[in-house]
This record gives structure tokens, C-alpha cells and sequence, in this order.
């Protein structure tokens, strides 16, 4: 059964929100490729789920580690623990083994667990960060241009 998006896996986060959703669409598409016993589609689909959660792991980090979220190390072990886990049955599926069905249950279950526990901790110190980004940036370029527009009128 694929995996419906609802709005109790956003973050409010837009870009991380946005990279969530095309995971699901990674195992959602695992699941078709499953259900119709292509390994060739299996394996692709695999390779693509891993490398785009990887690069998404990554900037999910290095936004925590920006916000100054003091548990970035520990959701760091808790991605790579995971990333472990699926090579194993990367693996095993090369070997040969038909690990589909119990890979799917794992992705599911642990990508909604993820993201309503894990992922839901750090948002306020993500949020908080990046709103004191974009003020600051306003701010910036409010007095550039405030500064070009009556250094001229002068």
C-alpha cells in the first residue's frame, strides 16, 4: 500500500517538507517495482532511494549544525544507522534475496517515525534560525536601497 502524504509528516520547513515528499515517491515507486517482481526496476529504484536520501540527510544536517541545534550529532547517528540498515538489504538484493517486502515495511515505518519524532525536535531551532536569517537579510538590502535611492535624491 503506498504511502499517502498528510500534513501531519509536514515541518513546516518547505524545502525539507518537499524533499520528504519525493522519498515517498522513491518508495512508492519501490513498491510498484515490487509488486511487479522487476529486479532491474528494484535495483534502479533502490540506487536512486539511497542517493537522493543520503544528499537529503546531508542538508538536513548542515542545517541543524547552522541553527545551532544542540542534538545535530545525535540525529547524525540516527541517519547513519539507518543508511547502514538499507545497505544491508542493498546488498542482500544483489545477492539475489527478495527483500522487497520487508524493505518497504522498514522504509515506511521508519520514514513517518523519522519525521513526526526525529525530524519534528529540530524544526523550532531550524525555523528560528532561518527567520533570523531572512530578517537580516531584509534588513541589508531595506538600508542598501534605502542608502541608493536618497544618496541619489541628495
Amino acid at each position: 500500500m503506498p504511502i499517502q502524504w498528510n500534513p501531519e509528516l509536514d515541518t513546516g520547513i518547505d524545502v525539507i517538507d518537499k524533499q520528504h515528499r519525493r522519498i515517498v515517491d522513491y518508495i512508492n515507486d519501490l513498491e510498484i517495482a515490487n509488486a511487479g517482481h522487476d529486479r532491474t526496476a528494484i535495483a534502479r529504484t533502490l540506487d536512486d532511494l539511497v542517493d537522493y536520501t543520503m544528499s537529503h540527510f546531508a542538508f538536513e544536517e548542515s542545517l541543524q549544525e547552522d541553527a545551532g541545534y544542540p542534538f545535530c550529532k545525535a540525529h547524525k547517528r540516527v541517519h547513519d544507522l539507518f543508511a547502514r540498515r538499507v545497505n544491508e538489504y542493498v546488498e542482500r538484493h544483489r545477492l539475489g534475496d527478495d527483500v522487497g517486502s520487508e524493505l518497504l515495511r522498514l522504509l515506511t515505518t521508519w520514514l513517518v517515525n523519522h519525521i513526526k519524532r526525529d525530524d519534528a525536535d529540530y524544526v523550532g531551532a531550524v525555523k528560528s534560525k532561518m527567520i533570523g536569517v531572512i530578517a537580516e537579510k531584509q534588513q541589508t538590502q531595506g538600508a542598501g536601497w534605502f542608502r541608493r535611492f536618497f544618496g541619489r535624491a541628495a
